[in-house]
C-alpha cells in the first residue's frame, strides 16, 4: 500500500556493530518515553485523516445531484437534490463528525494533563494527570486510528464510484490512514497494553481516577433537566465501563486469555465514554451560552448545531458500550475453542 509522501526503505543490520547508549537493560524503558509521546501524535494523525476526508466529502455531497428527498424535493428548481440530503449520506457524515469533533476535544484534554504533568507546582495533581495520561494514551492512539480509517472510508463512500479512482483524491486519505493502525505499536497490542499494564498499574489507580473524573461529572448535573438527555446515557455507559473493569478483574488472573480476548472491547468502551465524557461537557458549555435568549454576542447557531452533534453522539455512537460490554462478558471460550491446525 505505501505511505507515499514519506521517504521509505528496508535497512538490513546483518553483520552490522552495536553500541550500547546509556545504560545497559534500559534501552526499552528509554524508548517508551519517545513510543507514549509518538502515540500521542499518531492518535492525532488518525484524527486529522478521518478530518480532511470528511471536509472533501461534506463538499461532494453539497454539490452532487442525485435522486429525491424521501421526504420531497428540496431543491426543486434542480434537477435533483444534493446527496446531503438522503439520511444515508447523513449517517456517514454524522458518524465522522462527531468522531472528530469529540476526538478533537479529548486531544485537547490529554494535551492539558501533558502540560500538568510537566508545570503544575502540586505533586499530587502532577501524579493524577500522569495516571491519566498513561491511561488514555493506548486508547487514544487505537480508538482515533481505528476510527479514523473508519472515517476515511465512510466518506469515500459518500463519493459513490468516484471515490474509488485517484482523481479525487479520497482513495489516497484510505491508504495513508492504514497505516496508523500498525506503526508506533499495533492497535491490538496498545488494547493488551491497556489491560495487562495500565489497567492492574498501582491497584487500579488511574482508572479508578477516570471513574471519579467522569462519575464525579454526572453526579454533579444528575438534576440538570437541560443537561439530563447527555448526562443520563453518560452515567449508563460509566456503569457498563465499571462492571467491565470488575469482569476483567474477576476472571483475566485466572484464564489470561480472557484478558486477551476482551481487551479490544475494554479499550473501545474506554474510549466511547471519555469521548462521552467531552460531549457532556461541550453540551454544558452550549447550554450555559444559550441560557440568556437576550444576549446576541456570539454565533448562537454554532451552539447550537453543537448541541444536536452532542445529541446524535449519545443516542447513535455511546450505546455501543452495552455491544461491547456483551461480548466482554462472553470471554474468551468460543474465541479459542477451535484448534490451531483447523484455521
Amino acid at each position: 500500500m505505501g505511505i507515499h509522501g514519506n521517504a521509505t526503505c528496508v535497512m538490513n543490520y546483518d553483520g552490522a556493530v552495536g553500541y550500547l547508549l546509556g545504560e545497559e537493560h534500559k534501552g526499552l524503558r528509554t524508548m517508551f518515553i519517545m513510543m507514549n509521546a509518538a502515540r500521542l501524535g499518531v492518535a492525532v494523525q488518525g484524527l486529522s485523516q478521518g478530518t480532511v476526508a470528511y471536509q472533501n466529502a461534506v463538499a461532494y455531497c453539497q454539490e452532487r445531484l442525485q435522486g429525491r428527498s424521501l421526504t420531497g424535493a428540496k431543491h426543486p428548481d434542480l434537477a435533483a437534490d444534493p446527496i446531503i440530503v438522503h439520511p444515508d449520506i447523513r449517517r456517514m457524515l454524522m458518524t465522522v463528525r462527531v468522531f472528530q469533533e469529540g476526538a478533537r476535544a479529548l486531544a485537547y484534554w490529554a494535551g492539558l494533563q501533558v502540560d500538568i504533568t510537566r508545570k503544575h507546582p502540586d505533586p499530587e495533581t502532577r501524579r493524577k494527570a500522569d495516571d491519566l495520561l498513561g491511561l488514555l494514551t493506548p486508547v487514544m492512539k487505537t480508538y482515533f486510528t481505528d476510527t479514523g480509517f473508519t472515517a476515511t472510508n465512510l466518506c469515500l463512500q459518500c463519493f459513490g464510484g468516484h471515490g474509488y479512482i485517484a482523481q479525487w483524491g479520497m482513495e489516497q486519505f484510505v491508504r495513508d490512514a492504514r497505516i496508523t493502525q500498525i506503526y508506533e505499536g499495533a492497535n491490538g497490542i496498545q488494547a493488551l497494553d491497556l489491560v495487562g499494564r495500565k489497567l492492574p498499574a498501582n491497584k487500579g489507580r488511574a482508572i479508578q481516577f477516570f471513574f471519579t473524573v467522569v462519575g464525579g461529572f454526572c453526579e454533579k448535573y444528575e438534576n440538570n433537566a437541560a443537561l439530563s438527555p447527555f448526562v443520563k446515557p453518560l452515567t449508563e455507559a460509566l456503569e457498563r465501563l465499571v462492571t467491565a473493569t470488575q469482569w476483567l478483574m474477576r476472571h483475566a488472573i485466572s484464564n489470561p486469555d480472557n484478558g486477551g480476548a476482551v481487551s479490544m472491547d475494554y479499550l473501545y468502551m474506554v474510549a466511547l465514554v471519555a469521548l462521552g465524557y467531552q460531549w457532556a461537557q461541550v453540551a454544558r458549555i452550549c447550554e450555559n451560552q444559550l441560557s440568556n435568549p437576550d444576549d446576541d454576542s456570539f454565533d448562537r447557531r454554532f451552539y447550537q448545531n453543537k448541541l444536536v452533534c452532542a445529541g446524535f453522539f449519545m443516542d447513535k455512537v455511546l450505546p455501543e458500550t452495552m455491544t461491547h460490554l456483551a461480548r466482554i462478558e462472553a470471554g474468551a471460550d468460543s474465541l479459542m475453542r477451535l484448534d490451531a491446525e483447523v484455521f
